[in-house]
């Protein structure tokens, strides 16, 4: 971190960007706001205050942290330690820190620290995370009201970075302070400490450090799986320890500062840019995996570190303009997020877009923030746990400017919030993961259909859903039970959409088509679930969103019927046009059809046995501007609608299978190898079984629900390789880019022997 810098070096030089203040309240309420207002007259400009040129336009500041060579990272780092420390903390030491380094140092650094941040470890570190969030909670929850900050957000990533670290309670004091003063080294390469601070900054900072080191000592060749002992442990080719234990001893102390104080001030971002923004906050609410777009977009745009520098080494022209060699170029990360040439609508707080990682609030290139996958894991589950335990949650003033005033990381101090104590009691009344509930009504919806409505037992709200939703229902085996166990064993997981009203908070709604050639879950339900049984439901998921559109077409097909239902309501409610085909055997085999034909003009009923199938063709045939289709029903329904749409533009058409997409195979399967990557280990995958079932067989912990490809339970990170795609959730587009598959159903592309996956 730095602050004011005061080099030797010639001021005066031009362009100036008049009214940029980077240390007035304008920047520190909106850092992206302020520097908008010069990036177009003054993409690059001199900055007097920090002796250093600013870079705001998105392309320049990729130029910068793309050639290490031309902008080094070196002059991050060169702190002035104190003679009476040299004979234990060398100066050169200082100059070792990641963030200060250029290759061949920082490669070398980085890949030893890079084996304790792997995202699968941090994956792993999601369900601590998850328990120390409710734990700290339960602390202030009863109150009404906290500083979040202080509070909340920081607790939470300082006891996640001492879980990551292995350390205990005894050292959080000493790992609290040594956050603050690592920041105070930092800054003194460009700002002087004065005394008695910079003493008592040094000899704690120190202390800690020798600390730490014995702490190293002690892992050498551990097999744990702390970031301690991971890079305690590392060896070099020549089986030497890869790094000494004073440089580690120093990474950790970078760790202290960077795991915690940039993504607690992601959060509380977060938090206000929510207030701010209700629908976002339903949105996530209502589907918690929205919660890492949460992050994504508040890092986009407010990141923590709103610039980062480097000095340059030749003589360059950025913009038109002249820098010289020698020169401080500070890269404006908060600009470069929310530079119009690149990002539409960059000011906007928009949890949807298409590519929420594509941000620079993480920097990019050799220097690419080493703990993102920490900040990622944590800061999307720190907002979950706390939205879902309180949320009423609200900033008492979202202007507060409390900041310690530095340039490249503004320090925000507190954010001071209030809540409904109601929550506290709501939130006792729900489990995480399931619910436990009753069947408080069932009808025969059609002929063949029975509807179920279920409610919590205490009558309480269910968690919030959006259209296009499904739940997981466990359905007891045999002669059922109460409990979700019948007398065979485990019950069925089946998956059904919810077709009632998002806005009933007390009922989920669901029909099921007695499928007597399936799998036997249809039969259950109908057999088993009767009014007063109780059943396991997850919380609700979706794979089959209602984008906004002004005019929507729906087109559904027998029990397809049950996730259009509610995207009708919701787009009366949004006030767009829209239409509904609805197909069926008979007239008695369509079940809800009361429901949407109250709609005069808009639906159209279409029984086979009395008009034929649904006329595809002209109802495709001429693509309607600025419409998304939306289908649902028996797969020779919705491959009609593929062919019928091929002409409509790109992602104009959204659908949902019940049943696996059939996959035409030219040739015959054939095994492959899988190696997951989070345990190394390596599977065979024969050619009559998937990858779910080799790995299952090979006892790994991996997690399924409907094994056909259809609910995206199991989807899994492709590291490398290429997979055939067989699934029915993953779009083309999706599909082609390769960076996910459902191992239930897909297995490596021909001529791919090997597959690594993330899991």
């Amino acid at each position: 971190m730095t602050s004011l810098q005061e080099e030797a070096r010639p001021v005066g030089r031009c362009p100036v960007a008049h009214g940029f203040d980077a240390m007035g309240d304008d920047y520190y309420r909106d850092p992206a706001g302020h520097l908008a207002t010069v990036r177009d007259t003054s993409p690059v400009f001199w900055y007097p205050h920090l002796n250093a040129w600013i870079v705001t336009r998105r392309d320049d500041c990729l130029t910068v942290l793309s050639d290490w060579r031309t902008y080094s990272s070196a002059a991050n780092s060169a702190a002035d330690v104190p003679e009476k420390h040299h004979g234990i903390y060398p100066p050169d030491l200082v100059s070792k820190m990641i963030v200060g380094q250029d290759p061949p140092g920082h490669t070398d650094a980085r890949s030893v620290a890079q084996r304790g941040f792997v995202k699968e470890r941090m994956d792993r570190l999601q369900p601590e995370i998850e328990a120390r969030a409710h734990r700290i909670i339960d602390r202030f929850e009863n109150r009404g009201s906290a500083n979040l900050l202080e509070e909340y957000s920081l607790e939470l990533t300082t006891q996640t970075i001492m879980a990551l670290l292995g350390l205990g309670y005894e050292h959080e004091a000493m790992m609290r302070q040594l956050r603050d003063d690592l920041f105070a080294v930092l800054s003194s390469a460009h700002e002087p400490l004065p005394e008695p601070g910079r003493t008592e900054v040094w000899d704690r900072f120190v202390e800690a450090n020798l600390t730490l080191r014995a702490i190293v000592d002690e892992r050498r060749d551990s097999d744990a799986d702390d970031i301690i002992s991971v890079m305690a442990s590392a060896r070099a080719k020549d089986g030497s320890y890869a790094l000494p234990t004073p440089q580690i001893a120093l990474h950790v102390s970078e760790f202290a500062a960077a795991g915690t104080d940039t993504t607690a001030q992601a959060m509380t971002n977060a938090v206000i840019f929510l207030s701010q923004n209700p629908g976002a906050l339903q949105d996530a609410l209502a589907e918690p995996e929205l919660w890492p777009r949460v992050f994504e977009e508040t890092v986009r745009r407010r990141p923590s570190s709103t610039f980062t520098s480097r000095r340059v080494t030749r003589d360059v022209e950025l913009s038109g303009v002249k820098i010289s060699a020698g020169d401080m170029v500070w890269v404006a990360l908060a600009s470069a997020n929310t530079d119009p040439g690149h990002v539409d609508r960059p000011f906007e707080f928009d949890i949807h877009r298409p590519d929420p990682e594509d941000h620079l609030a993480f920097t990019a290139g050799r220097h690419t923030c080493l703990g993102n996958p920490l900040a990622r894991v944590q800061g999307a589950t720190g907002l979950r746990v706390l939205f879902e335990r309180l949320p009423s949650l609200r900033p008492d003033d979202t202007d507060e400017l409390d900041f310690l005033r530095m340039a490249l990381l503004p320090v925000r101090r507190s954010l001071h919030v209030h809540w409904d104590v109601a929550d506290v009691e709501r939130s006792r009344t729900r489990t995480v993961r399931t619910l436990n509930l009753e069947v408080t009504e069932r009808t025969e919806a059609s002929d063949g259909v029975v509807a179920l409505t279920l409610s919590h037992p205490d009558g309480g709200d269910l968690p919030p859903w959006k259209a296009g939703a499904h739940v997981d229902v466990h359905v007891p085996r045999g002669n059922g039970g109460q409990n979700g166990t019948g007398v065979d064993g485990e019950p069925w997981v089946r998956q059904y959409s919810l077709s009632s009203d998002p806005e009933d908070r007390t009922t989920y709604r669901i029909g099921v088509l007695r499928e007597e050639a399936g799998r036997g879950g249809s039969a259950a339900v109908h057999d088993a679930l009767t009014a007063g049984s109780r059943v396991t439901v997850s919380w609700p998921r979706n794979n089959f969103r209602l984008l906004p559109s002004p005019r929507y077409l729906f087109v559904a097909g027998g029990i397809g019927i049950t996730p259009i239902l509610p995207m009708i309501r919701e787009a009366e409610r949004a006030g767009a046009e829209w239409d509904l085909v609805y197909g069926g055997r008979t007239r008695t085999s369509m079940a809800f059809c009361d429901e949407p034909a109250a709609h005069d003009g808009r639906v159209t009923l279409v029984p086979q046995d009395r008009d034929g199938l649904i006329d595809l063709a002209g109802l495709l045939g001429e693509v309607r501007d600025d419409t998304l289709v939306y289908a649902c029903g028996p797969e020779p329904l919705l491959r009609a609608v593929e062919e019928n749409t091929s002409h409509w533009p790109k992602n104009s058409l959204r659908m949902e299978r019940f049943a696996p997409k059939p996959v035409e195979r030219t040739v015959p399967d054939t095994p492959f190898q899988v190696e997951f990557a989070e345990s190394g280990t390596v599977v065979e995958v024969g050619a009559d079984e998937t990858i779910l079932q080799a790995a299952e067989k090979a006892g790994l912990p991996v997690v399924s629900s409907c094994k056909t490809g259809t609910c995206g339970t199991c989807e899994t990170r492709i590291v490398s390789g290429r997979a055939d795609h067989r699934d029915s959730i993953l779009t083309a587009a999706e599909q082609e880019t390769n960076e996910t598959m459902l191992i239930c159903v897909s297995r490596a592309e021909a001529g791919c022997p090997r597959l690594v996956l993330g899991g």
